[in-house]
């Protein structure tokens, strides 16, 4: 994302913007995606509990008195904690090398 948007950090910096305003884009940006894909991989988890709820019960053939695969609440919340917490992590080091560019040679970047 740094490398893509090489020429477009070298503009901002050039018109004013300060490490800490390149830092804490890409930190958003990195929190905000990985903050989307938590949201997108709770609902297909909890999606796939229900779907292996059912299948369980047809195989065994106890209805729904058998296997029960329920999301909790707390696990919910840790699995969308640590999604965002990876995100904001892994989107600190390319922000700090963004908001270390010079401005000239992120505007003659190719």
């Amino acid at each position: 994302s740094v490398t893509e948007r090489t020429r477009e950090i070298g503009i901002r910096k050039s018109l004013g913007a300060k490490g800490k305003d390149i830092r804490s884009q890409f930190i958003i940006e990195a929190g905000t995606t990985s903050a989307i894909g938590g949201v997108i991989g709770i609902v297909v988890g909890v999606i796939m509990a229900n779907v292996l709820t059912a299948v369980i019960a047809v195989v065994l053939g106890t209805g729904n008195d058998g296997f029960v695969a329920v999301p909790t609440l707390g696990g919910i919340a840790v699995s969308f904690g640590v999604s965002v917490g990876v995100g904001i992590l892994f989107g600190y080091l390319p922000a700090n090398k963004a908001a270390r560019l010079n401005p000239i040679d992120a505007l003659r970047y190719d």
